[in-house]
């Protein structure tokens, strides 16, 4: 099997595969330049199985290359072009990449953080290889087990370093699931993902089930906010949004969400976090169409669940077989153990990780679930998202998504981590971004909000913050929070 070729098998010769800007790319001519990208490759001298590390922003000469590894029988790597130096420093050594693709923009970084490496990968310039790119001779799909690797995403680093989870050519047989058999999409179709393509839920989403379909994968190399989004569906008319809860809500503030919908959106998908109700509700409400949820991982490049009503449960996508781990307290959430095609081989030199979550072809995410008797699931939050207080158990996205709905128009974000009180005792702060123009407003309806929670679900210290702490992909950093006001507090 081969991952690329797999992908590339079903979109018609003269279909538009990728639109990017005013760039467009046929299927046919899609198919020929990986052909060709594959061919470059192996005459650089990349061998089966060596990485490739991809290190620019979003562009078809982007998935050309990325795309071309693949095809050519190695492990493609795409990292976030905005990465600090200290974290790109450990990619670079840890990976053992052969080559790193890159713009010329980042010549000068690369170059001087390569020099203290050993053995560091050589740089492939964008531009001097798309110069020879065109009469590169076209190579065949290497042929490999559908174990072999294919691909590694690093994670997001929301709860440490971020690891390199190795993705098997399997992977993207399931990719297209989701987008055809829950949101009905096809190769009429075009897809737009918000986040970019270092990010799991966009590269398997948007990309990886595009391609399979047969649709169209609108990019943007821009960093997303809310009026570049609506920007880009105006000139792009994509069918189908994949985004983000932040994204959402921001786009909800800055007044733009009427806008996608007189640009044709369709279908509207929400994943990385956890969608607050009163969100799903106010875009339901400015779009006519409401968010499906899902969940998914980097691990799990396709979203393992999804929810398409307003009961925040959550439903198992196609193929997806899953059980409760082992626990001890009968009435606390559980971690789940996921079997399905697109979940990962394991992590890269991350030996301890791994035997926490993966086994026997499962892997089991650190987040956490209750289990109903219908077959659905209630996300939880991770391990920290619960606090035990007063002998009780509580989540605090459920804190955050009920506050969020009493204080609707009037915040940009909130969110809520448990620290130790004076007296011992395990509290909730809560953090809030008020909505500009509307700092009054939001403390009278947050105080009001407070005051409608049971006992031990109000939050003891509540802090007025000028912004939320953020990954590059969008997701809350409660430990940066805890670390900046509350010095790391358990």
């Amino acid at each position: 099997m081969n991952a690329a070729a797999y992908l590339l098998a079903t979109g018609q010769a003269s279909a538009t595969a990728l639109e990017c800007g005013a760039e467009r790319l046929s299927y046919g001519e899609l198919r020929a330049a990986v052909g060709r990208a594959a061919g470059a490759w192996r005459a650089r001298g990349l061998e089966r199985g060596e990485r490739v590390l991809v290190f620019a922003p979003d562009s078809i000469a982007w998935i050309i290359a990325y795309l071309g590894t693949i095809w050519a029988g190695g492990v493609a790597v795409g990292l976030n072009s905005r990465l600090f130096e200290r974290e790109l420093t450990v990619v670079l050594s840890e990976s053992g990449a052969r080559f790193i693709w890159c713009n010329e923009s980042s010549r000068a970084l690369l170059e001087r953080l390569l020099a203290n490496i050993a053995d560091p990968p050589q740089l492939v310039i964008e531009a001097e290889w798309s110069e020879h790119l065109a009469g590169a001779a076209a190579a065949p799909a290497a042929e490999l087990p559908e174990k072999a690797m294919a691909m590694w995403i690093y994670t997001s680093g929301t709860t440490g370093a971020p690891k390199a989870v190795m993705h098997a050519q399997r992977s993207v047989i399931a990719g297209a699931d989701f987008a055809r058999d829950i949101l009905g999409l096809g190769a009429q179709d075009r897809i737009y993902a918000s986040s970019k393509l270092f990010f799991a839920y966009a590269l398997g989403n948007s990309l990886c089930a595009g391609l399979r379909l047969g649709a169209t994968v609108v990019l943007d190399g821009e960093w997303p906010t809310a009026e570049r989004v609506a920007e880009v569906v105006e000139r792009h008319r994509p069918t189908a949004l994949f985004s983000v809860p932040t994204l959402y809500l921001k786009m909800l503030r800055a007044g733009v969400a009427a806008r996608l919908r007189a640009a044709g959106v369709r279908h509207y998908v929400s994943a990385g976090e956890a969608l607050p109700a009163a969100v799903r509700r106010e875009w339901r409400e400015a779009t006519g169409v409401a968010p499906v949820s899902g969940y998914g991982a980097t691990e799990t490049v396709a979203l393992m669940f999804y929810c398409d009503d307003d009961s925040a449960l959550l439903k198992p996508c196609p193929r997806l077989e899953y059980r409760m781990r082992e626990g001890n307290d009968g009435a606390a959430p559980r971690r789940l153990w996921l079997r399905h095609p697109s979940t990962a081989l394991g992590y890269w030199q991350r030996p301890e990780a791994e035997r926490d979550s993966f086994a026997g072809g499962c892997f089991s995410p650190g987040d956490l679930f209750r289990r109903r008797d219908d077959g659905s699931v209630a996300y939880c939050g991770r391990d920290d998202d619960m606090l035990k207080i007063s002998g009780q158990w509580v989540s605090i996205l459920e804190v955050e998504q009920a506050l969020l709905a009493a204080s609707a128009g009037c915040v940009e974000g909130l969110a809520a981590v448990g620290f130790e009180n004076a007296e011992g005792l395990v509290s909730i702060a809560l953090f809030v971004v008020a909505a500009e123009g509307h700092e009054t407003q939001a403390r009278e309806h947050l105080d009001a909000g407070i005051a409608a929670l049971p006992k031990l679900k109000r939050p003891r210290l509540v802090k007025w913050v000028s912004e939320l702490p953020l990954t590059a992909t969008g997701k809350l950093q409660r430990g940066k929070l805890k670390q900046q006001y509350l010095g790391g507090a358990a």
